[in-house]
């Protein structure tokens, strides 16, 4: 999962804010979103969908998962290593939940 322009998608996105669209979520009728998140001033804000599995280990391997999505586009566009950058992610992972830097707020809408 890389980062590109609309015009090397050819997917939808609503403004230059959203991200786009995988072409085969496009295509299946069945897909849905797990989860947004946003960075907006200065923090950073979430809207998921937690019944898609009923096992919340799913989401570790999700997060898993998105970790290395994360690694190699830092490869991809940076230039990075894709293994040291997924020990930093990692890192920092781990660093979060042994001492958060803060607690989620908010409230929780059907």
């Amino acid at each position: 999962m890389f980062s590109r322009s609309k015009r090397e998608e050819g997917g939808r996105a609503g403004n230059d804010h959203q991200l786009l669209v995988p072409e085969a979520a496009q295509k299946d009728p069945r897909s849905f979103e797990l989860l947004r998140v946003w960075l907006s001033g200065g923090q950073q804000l979430v809207s998921l969908r937690v019944g898609a599995w009923d096992d919340p280990a799913a989401w570790g391997i999700m997060l898993a998962d998105l970790a290395r999505h994360v690694a190699n586009s830092y490869e991809h566009e940076k230039g990075f290593d894709r293994i040291k950058t997924l020990q930093r992610i990692r890192a920092g992972l781990d660093a979060e939940l042994s001492s958060p830097t803060d607690e989620p707020s908010g409230q929780i809408l059907s």
